[in-house]
């Protein structure tokens, strides 16, 4: 057996970058790196030596660095990923929130963070979190219930059986999710001698996880017996590249279609099956359609809270839930019928079973009805309107600057509710919301990732004061990389999405609006300087006619280009939506909260 000798570092740099997908690219197509004394001196030396063969890009923020990863395979349909090191200590850390992040998303990041010392001799090192009753731990632990694949490497040659490991967790599409490969920092350095063959390319091919026949069969049954059945669209379309069959399988059959955030795009917004976002944050349309089926049908989804307006939307008394899903613990969710499989196998063989059998449920009456509601919100205010713009009327001056290769991107506060119902997408990818950990501060650096996974898009970051204030700094990093994408900033002075859903709780406003906290001094941010001094072109608008002559001006714009508009935190769009389970207090002295609790209590008893 031929052998060469490297360093542990020198072998995982080497192994990550022979390893491939199915289109001839590297699946790993590069490394965040922020160096410090856990990883500087081996990994760092590695990845150097690797050159162009395996590009490093240096981050401003560790989480931020991850964020930017996970945009990257969220939009390359995990089809390739990114990996990301740190030092020991805080370093490691920052990435823990990322990774969990990654994990409720189901995507692909390879995180390696550097560790203590395997031979202990200086313990305790710099930064080393010291467990008084376990010799063997370290921060790093923290990382084990928010990774798919977790393994501490403590000897050069279990890179051996653990990367071949973390690369069939990250390809694997039941099993994908963030991988943690913590480092110990002296193991970095040792040598080993190597299996040359352990560096020869490999290419991990897409797995399409096909049905049963039986759960085909039971589910198929359902669907002939429905008099009103919907498909709830998923992010797992996306994954499996199954837009075009979703589509084929609601048009032979005549089934509505309804999209979740992570499901949204999978039909154009003016698809006449698609009835648009559902759920909590969904349209009067898709939630019309979804309360009185009597068979919903999941595709890809996790039928999570904001989907299934918390276990209360889907109201018909005999109603059926199907979950077709590549995870045998998403598809058995709330008693569904389960079909494990990938989205596009499964709803190719379903349709197969259902022959030429088409529903009589489809309401384009209703879709028709809610844009006619929701349109007028979406239009520039007349002349003498309001005074602050509403976070509709902004939407409505984005969409139309955008076009067919615009990619929208949001993550937390007001923007991903009213986008859910408002946004009309044009294709398959043309929306991307980070909605399954709701994480603020995921927006500017994810938008360098989408950027990343497809640099011919058009991308608009649209993100709220607070997520902006949370994690900014990866604008310098798009700058200094010369990252083209386009920013609107919606300042409505602090967390406006919480102060409505505590008024909305019978709460008092308190804490969330920044004139409602307690500070000495009154917030007067210059979010547009802020912007300015980190290198990228901003400008601040007041109007919603000058905010559309400067989404304008942002398509010259040579890098990102962040544009700030004051709004109004108040109103929402009113129409749509569904309950959500918020639980209010039993108890109180305010009049306010004793009527909301009445009323939760009454909701409460719709959940099944």
């Amino acid at each position: 057996m031929n052998t060469i000798r490297l360093t542990a570092a020198q072998a995982l740099v080497r192994y990550i970058a022979a390893q491939f997908n199915e289109d001839g690219e590297r699946f790993i197509s590069g490394v965040w790196a922020i160096f410090g004394h856990g990883n500087v001196a081996g990994l760092g030396e590695a990845l150097h030596g690797m050159g162009d063969a395996l590009p490093t890009w240096r981050g401003h923020n560790e989480q931020g660095m991850c964020h930017a990863a996970i945009a990257y395979a969220k939009q390359s349909r995990r089809n390739r990923a990114m990996a990301v090191t740190s030092s020991i200590g805080p370093g490691a850390t920052n990435m823990v929130t990322a990774a969990a992040l990654a994990h409720v998303n189901r995507l692909p990041v390879l995180l390696l963070p550097g560790d203590v010392f395997a031979g202990r001799g200086p313990d305790p090192v710099l930064q080393q979190i010291e467990d008084w009753g376990d010799g063997t731990v370290s921060a790093n632990d923290s990382f084990r219930p928010v990774s798919r694949y977790f393994d501490r490497i403590t000897r050069p040659e279990q890179l051996l059986t653990a990367l071949p490991r973390a690369f069939a967790t990250m390809t694997d599409p039941a099993e994908c999710g963030p991988v943690t490969l913590a480092l110990c920092q002296d193991v970095q350095a040792e040598a080993h001698d190597w299996p040359e063959s352990f560096f020869a390319p490999r290419t991990w091919h897409r797995r399409r996880i096909r049905p049963d026949t039986r759960e085909i069969a039971r589910a198929a049954d359902a669907l002939r017996a429905a008099e009103r059945p919907v498909v709830v669209a998923g992010g797992g379309v996306h994954y499996a590249q199954a837009t075009g069959v979703l589509r084929e399988f609601a048009e032979a059959h005549n089934i509505p279609v309804v999209e979740t955030q992570a499901g949204k795009s999978a039909l154009p917004w003016d698809h006449p099956l698609n009835l648009g976002g559902v759920g909590v944050t969904g349209t009067g349309a898709a939630n019309d359609a979804c309360a009185r089926a009597d068979v919903i049908l999941g595709a890809g989804t996790r039928f999570a809270d904001f989907t299934t307006g918390s276990r209360a939307l889907f109201r018909h008394p005999g109603r059926q839930l199907i979950s077709l899903n590549v995870t045998a613990y998403d598809a058995a969710k709330h008693g569904a019928l389960p079909i494990q499989a990938d989205a596009a196998a499964g709803l190719a063989e379903l349709s197969a079973a259902l022959g030429d059998h088409s529903a009589t449920g489809s309401a384009p009456d209703a879709k028709a009805a809610w844009f006619a509601q929701v349109d007028p919100l979406t239009a520039a205010p007349e002349a003498g309107g309001n005074d602050l713009p509403t976070d509709a009327q902004v939407i409505g001056a984005v969409q139309r600057a955008s076009g067919e290769d615009t990619v929208i991107m949001c993550a937390a506060g007001t923007m991903p509710g009213e986008l859910h119902k408002l946004w009309k997408a044009p294709r398959p990818g043309a929306y991307h919301m980070e909605y399954g950990y709701s994480c603020m501060g995921y927006e500017i650096a994810g938008a360098i990732g989408v950027k990343m996974a497809e640099p011919a898009r058009d991308v608009i970051c649209m993100v709220g004061d607070g997520s902006y204030m949370m994690m900014n700094s990866e604008l310098a990093t798009a700058v200094m990389m010369g990252i083209k994408f386009t920013v609107v900033l919606t300042d409505n002075r602090g967390f406006g999405c919480i102060n409505r859903l505590q008024v909305g709780c019978g709460g008092a406003e308190f804490n969330n609006l920044l004139d409602h906290a307690a500070h000495a001094v009154p917030a007067n941010i210059d979010f547009a300087a802020h912007a300015g001094a980190m290198g990228a072109a901003a400008v601040h608008v007041t109007t919603i006619n000058e905010l559309e002559t400067a989404l304008e001006r942002a398509g010259a714009a040579e890098g990102p280009f962040v544009i700030v508009i004051d709004t109004d935190p108040y109103p929402g769009t009113e129409p749509g939506g569904h309950w959500w389970d918020v639980a209010v207090p039993e108890v109180s002295g305010r009049e306010e909260v004793r009527a909301a609790r009445a009323e939760y209590e009454a909701i409460k008893k719709e959940q099944v």
